[in-house]
């Protein structure tokens, strides 16, 4: 009888401290993963994104003489499993960017040849028109990022997204010709920004990673004003920093 409580007694011993160290240890486990892995263990949670960027770029074709820069901060959120197969499989994120420091900057005030066309758009005449330049400055937001997250190594997680966004500048963007009393013409203040991106986040730590992309931006005021010279193209680079949270 006494051995078989010395035995009862040692299995329950037993049992308590299975008990006691398995949690830890699978703590441990979920933690060398993360460590060893961490792009894949950021999104096999469908996470929250969120951090700090700061992005420049220069326009293309007859805008090859602007210049941009801009800073922000980006929200995102991963809302599906992985779907599709082979090198397309991965997941769908929708994101946010808010901008509060926007600049271009573009030719100082000058004259430029310009064909002037009738209202029916026939051609008149030629002439050195007075147009308006230098730096312009306001805020930006992209309310629309739409991006997929394709399947991530131990570290490294590529990404391809379409956008679409606004800007506000305290002065009519892009220049334009110069009316009377030295006001800018028909742009405006409010410009629409379509684009397309590619990038990569690369993860140094678990739940965070910094991020690089590279953004083609079309800057459109959609005949806002009389008129809408845009800027077609501009090629615009982004750095940030990113925390990664369930």
């Amino acid at each position: 009888m006494q051995w078989m409580c010395a035995l009862g007694a040692a299995l329950l011993a037993a049992t308590t401290l299975n008990a006691q160290t398995s949690t830890p240890q699978s703590q441990t486990q979920s933690q060398i993963l993360a460590n060893d892995a961490p792009a894949k263990a950021a999104l096999a949670s469908r996470p929250w994104e969120f951090g700090p960027f700061l992005q420049g770029g220069i326009g293309e074709g007859d805008r090859d003489d602007f210049k941009f820069l801009s800073g922000g901060v980006r929200l995102g959120k991963v809302i599906t499993d992985p779907h599709l197969g082979s090198i397309f499989r991965g997941q769908f994120e929708y994101a946010g960017e808010i901008m509060p420091y926007w600049q271009a900057f573009t030719p100082a005030p000058h004259t430029q040849l310009t064909k002037v066309y009738s209202q029916t758009g026939q051609y008149l005449y030629s002439a050195y028109l007075p147009y308006g330049g230098g730096t312009y400055t306001g805020v930006s937001i992209t309310p629309i990022i739409l991006r997929w997250n394709f399947t991530p190594t131990r570290k490294f997680a590529p990404w391809v997204q379409g956008a679409g966004g606004l800007i506000y500048t305290t002065h009519k963007f892009p220049p334009d010709i110069l009316v009377e009393h030295g006001q800018p013409g028909g742009t405006s203040v409010f410009n629409f920004t379509p684009q397309f991106g590619v990038g990569f986040h690369y993860f140094v730590k678990p739940g965070q990673a910094i991020d690089f992309a590279a953004n083609a931006i079309h800057i459109s005021s959609a005949s806002l004003g009389d008129r809408n010279p845009g800027v077609n193209a501009s090629v615009q680079f982004q750095i940030g920093y990113s925390w990664w949270k369930k």
